[in-house]
């Protein structure tokens, strides 16, 4: 099933979400990069990635390194996917976009 304009899921309807599976397409990244890739709070953040693992989009893994809590996430399968036809409905729309007319 391909994603419609009138059924964007909530993962692609805010920036901090957007950006934070964008940062994970190249790979997992930790609490602290994407903290840096989206200049978001700790708390926002850290709300976000919690919607987002409930949403099935990423994965969570929490560990201590060096006696630190170290907070990974993944994009998962269903997650690439979802984005993957997030960006082939913004491909369609652009493609069916009319030419502006001539000035």
């Amino acid at each position: 099933m391909t994603m419609e304009i009138n059924a964007i899921p909530e993962a692609f309807q805010t920036k901090l979400r957007l950006a934070v599976l964008s940062a994970l397409l190249t790979g997992e990244k930790n609490f602290r990069e994407l903290k840096g890739i989206t200049e978001a709070t700790d708390g926002n953040l850290g709300a976000q990635l919690k919607k987002l693992e409930e949403a099935g989009y990423i994965a969570i893994r929490k560990a201590f390194v060096n006696n630190k809590p170290q907070t990974t996430c993944t994009l998962t399968e269903f997650g690439r996917r979802q984005f993957q036809e997030y960006v082939e409905m913004l491909e369609r729309l652009l493609w069916q976009a009319e030419e502006p007319p001539a000035l």
